[in-house]
């Protein structure tokens, strides 16, 4: 089992940054290979892919933040951050990381099907106009 904790939101300005982490407890077998990946939510719509980054350090991001939000981990303190620059009002959600095995199914493919099994319980991310 894993444990996913979330951190690094809040409140920014439009045309701000803010960066997430989302650490990583639990087994944690030396030899795993691990797909995680930010998923976000705003209030009455439907949860969204963001980026997602497999065992081998492949990315892949929504077309709404491309350019802007870059997805990166830290395998030695097992946490995954996500750098949002250029933040815009509409970016405006609870963001959630995740985690699973690498099962080779691609990051695209992870990012639009958010096939992950394991959740952190999210961090509030809030851009002002």
């Amino acid at each position: 089992q894993l444990q996913l904790v979330e951190s690094g939101g809040g409140s920014a300005q439009a045309g701000g940054s803010l960066r997430l982490s989302c650490g990583v407890s639990g087994y944690i077998h030396r030899n795993s290979r691990y797909c995680m990946g930010w998923f976000r939510q705003a209030p009455g719509k439907e949860r969204e892919g963001v980026a997602v980054i497999d065992s081998e350090g492949s990315t892949s991001y929504a077309d709404s933040v491309e350019g802007r939000f870059t997805i990166s981990k830290d395998n030695a303190n097992n946490t995954l951050y996500l750098q949002m620059n250029g933040l815009k009002p509409e970016d405006t959600a609870m963001y959630y990381c995740a985690a699973d095995a690498d099962y080779g199914l691609g990051t695209r493919f992870l990012l639009v099907k958010s096939t992950f099994g394991y959740w952190g319980q999210g961090t509030q991310v809030t851009v002002s106009s």
